[in-house]
């Protein structure tokens, strides 16, 4: 093939490098998996440019809740704005690259946003950082930097995937014109999604590669300056009352302000739409959120946190605080939540006497978590 690439080496010699096509797909997956900068995050966003934490290679992901896996994407990334990213390696040989590839990715990410809890996503990322022999929560925070909270990356990987804030990407050594016009098409139209192409060629000569990016399919669109909205205790309360109503903004006021003293620190969430805060306790080291409370009116329980935490990692202490709930009246969460986040509307707590057993439970387990 014609020599496309000239690479001048420190001693000034001349290296004339040619195209060359992928051994084959595991190998190019390879490379993105082992080099994930190669997918030009500062060609998807000059001003801010992407980085990416691998999530996982082969990422299974099911068709409904609590099924089994149904699909596996090539790679499963997160960038620095916990936006999650699915990549889909082809090579231009593949004639699925033109048509099949595009149904594939759309319902990959359809079901993701939807029966992908980021619990399973983290879980991913534990299993690869093992394969590895690396410590998850010390290759997170080389990624996020020493001030960032890894807590609060994970939560707002949950909150981008709630609000469908998704990044698909499509990657070749050649993006046929089919392709890119389609994935053109859907970036115009797709919103907060983003959809885009990158082409990755390889050059080779005298021993060396090198590998030329390029993304297609961008458009004057920055996801990430929209995925997320700082909420605070005022603009959660005035969206609480806007959306609910003041009875049930009461409800979540005395439940704040019990925490006030119980698990005093607070964190506010990000989502572009729904606004939460999740009381917590530092203990031990650990971080503890047993509540989460939403804009839309809802109390969410978090078994799927707990149960990674020593107060409660034994799943009979979860299924005592299951039955603790389930004694208020209203409530009945079902037996196999605990490793789940239900949720319970904040109107089933308007009776005086619902809401003190609630907070009474609450305070069973900040004891529970005191003690451990």
């Amino acid at each position: 093939m014609a020599g496309g690439v000239f690479l001048i080496q420190t001693d000034g010699k001349l290296v004339e490098m040619s195209e060359e096509n992928y051994g084959s797909e595991a190998d190019f997956q390879e490379l993105i998996a082992k080099y994930p900068n190669i997918l030009a995050g500062n060609q998807i966003n000059d001003a801010k440019p992407r980085r990416w934490l691998l999530i996982s290679i082969e990422a299974t992901l099911p068709s409904e809740e609590n099924g089994s896996d149904r699909w596996s994407v090539d790679h499963l990334f997160l960038d620095q704005d916990a936006i999650p990213t699915l990549v889909e390696v082809k090579r231009s040989s593949d004639t699925r690259i033109r048509r099949e590839v595009i149904g594939q990715m759309l319902e990959y990410a359809a079901n993701a946003v939807v029966y992908w809890p980021v619990e399973e996503i983290r879980a991913k990322f534990d299993a690869t950082c093992q394969a590895k022999c690396l410590s998850s929560e010390e290759a997170l925070k080389d990624f996020l930097g020493p001030s960032e909270d890894s807590e609060a990356f994970w939560q707002k990987a949950k909150t981008n995937l709630q609000a469908g804030m998704i990044r698909m990407l499509f990657v070749a050594d050649k993006i046929p014109k089919e392709l890119r016009r389609i994935v053109e098409f859907l970036n115009e139209q797709m919103n907060p999604a983003e959809v885009l192409a990158v082409e990755i060629k390889q050059f080779t000569g005298q021993g060396l590669k090198t590998l030329v990016p390029i993304v297609h399919g961008k458009i004057d669109k920055d996801i990430s300056a929209s995925s997320t909205r700082q909420w605070d205790e005022e603009s959660f309360f005035k969206e609480l009352i806007s959306r609910r109503s003041t009875e049930e903004a009461e409800i979540a006021r005395k439940i704040l302000d019990w925490a006030r003293d119980k698990l005093p620190r607070f964190w506010w969430g990000k989502g572009k739409q729904d606004g939460s805060f999740y009381p917590v306790l530092d203990h031990n080291g650990e971080q503890y959120y047993p509540i989460a409370i939403w804009t839309y009116g809802k109390i969410e329980i978090q078994f799927q946190w707990l149960m990674n935490r020593s107060a409660f990692g034994d799943e009979t202490k979860r299924r005592e605080l299951l039955s603790r709930l389930n004694q208020i009246p209203g409530v009945s969460i079902p037996e196999d939540a605990i490793t789940r986040r239900p949720n319970i509307f904040l109107s089933t707590f308007k009776d005086t006497s619902s809401l003190r057993q609630l907070l009474e439970t609450l305070d069973w387990v900040v004891q529970e978590i005191k003690s451990s």
